[in-house]
């Protein structure tokens, strides 16, 4: 039987092969088994957390879309949208947010980590941005939720809300609780830079990361200069303990070849790092460039990405006005 997949991307500008190989990628491989209904969201809501430029926004959330596109999620058959478009989600979150207690807000993290030492100053939306995912997620009756490490805590929260819902209101399996799809193997892509931060559009050096929309000259220069260190490429993935930087090639490598890390640490033992690089700027530029020029090709095509974010608006409203009219009579309204 098939899976209900739900997932968002914040569009914020300059996707990157983090996001590609820890998201994207994945979304691509779920729309392609047999059964599954996905749902693929431009989380423009919870961009507006922290302060953004309205005209860069709205070119940001195309690019996304154009990212999704280029990927290979097909929206014949998958539903893309963005979060705006659909009322339901403001309208869910404000009363899943009257279900919510503080006590299980205060302990998410990732609010800790995003306000910084001056929380006193972060928006109230960046606060309470978990119950919006969760509302995004319940309004499609989803089963599995595709998320990172940093976004498991997130999914914990909605499964805590959906079982408070339903018990609230003596509503029993109503609000469906989801799963998480928790990606193992290489969730996490590091930057080329320092293997011990993530690969970010905020790292200042462009250097630190390959954009989805990078020439094939910036990947072999940007692979070219990637940060190793002086032993030789190691025979076995127990040797690459304290060797982040090696660990981090190696990944991209294998999640790019779709082969495990081992069998990638077997085909290459014994070179040395320059013929390794030459080897991995080939296979990204192969695997990256058509997905770069798609990018830069539909970016251009400002009326059809608008169709697409219309007609799956449409598709997505049709599912989560339903719920949400729903859950208003469960309420009492």
């Amino acid at each position: 039987m098939g899976k209900k997949i739900f997932s968002g991307v914040q569009p914020t500008g300059n996707l990157h092969l983090g996001n590609y190989i820890g998201a994207i990628k994945n979304f691509v491989d779920l729309q392609n088994q047999p059964g599954n209904e996905c749902v693929y969201c431009v989380v423009d809501l919870h961009a507006i957390t922290t302060k953004q430029d309205p005209k860069i926004l709205k070119d940001n959330i195309r690019e996304t879309t154009a990212a999704f596109l280029a990927s290979g999620i097909n929206p014949k058959k998958s539903i893309i949208f963005n979060q705006s478009s659909v009322s339901a989600h403001a309208e869910g979150s404000w009363i899943l947010g009257c279900v919510a207690r503080m006590g299980w807000l205060n302990r998410m993290t990732q609010f800790k980590e995003k306000a910084g030492k001056d929380k006193e100053k972060a928006s109230i939306g960046l606060y309470i941005y978990p119950v919006l995912m969760t509302a995004d997620i319940l309004l499609y009756d989803a089963s599995h939720v595709p998320v990172g490490e940093d976004q498991k805590q997130h999914l914990e929260l909605s499964r805590d809300i959906a079982q408070k819902f339903n018990l609230d209101f003596k509503a029993p399996n109503f609000l469906r609780v989801p799963e998480p799809l928790i990606q193992k193997n290489f969730s996490r892509i590091m930057s080329l830079k320092d293997g011990t931060n993530k690969m970010s559009k905020s790292d200042p050096s462009d250097l630190s990361r390959i954009n989805l929309t990078d020439t094939k000259d910036q990947i072999v220069n940007k692979i070219k200069k990637a940060k190793t260190d002086t032993e030789p490429l190691p025979d076995d993935e127990k040797k690459l303990n304290q060797r982040p930087e090696v660990e981090n090639l190696l990944g991209i490598y294998s999640s790019l070849n779709n082969q495990s890390l081992q069998d990638s640490i077997k085909e290459l033992s014994g070179k040395n790092f320059s013929k390794f690089k030459e080897i991995l700027a080939e296979l990204v530029v192969e695997k990256i460039l058509p997905i770069s020029t798609e990018i830069n090709s539909l970016i251009k095509d400002k009326r059809y990405i608008d169709s697409v974010l219309k007609e799956g608006g449409e598709k997505a409203n049709q599912i989560a006005s339903k719920k949400i009219e729903e859950i208003k009579k469960i309420v009492g309204f």
